[in-house]
């Protein structure tokens, strides 16, 4: 199973074979957010509190697509 902080590798798509760890998990859509993987970039408008420009980030990508290099925890 897929937690937050795991190592996982990208096993089809567009960054398949890289690798990197869990920030971030829907369960309710079965997709996880992962460190440095399916990158895309977001225009924020300027604000008060930060300024805007084209920013870029990480996206959700289907657990489907992850296969787990690090298995953590004990039975």
């Amino acid at each position: 199973m897929i937690k937050k902080g795991i190592q996982v590798q990208v096993i089809c798509g567009k960054d398949k074979g890289k690798k990197g760890e869990v920030i971030e998990i829907l369960r309710s859509q079965d997709k996880a957010k992962v460190k440095g993987i399916n990158i895309i970039k977001k225009h924020e408008k300027t604000t008060k509190e930060k300024k805007g420009g084209i920013i870029s980030k990480e996206n959700f990508i289907h657990m489907s697509n992850l296969k787990i290099l690090e298995k953590t925890g004990s039975k």
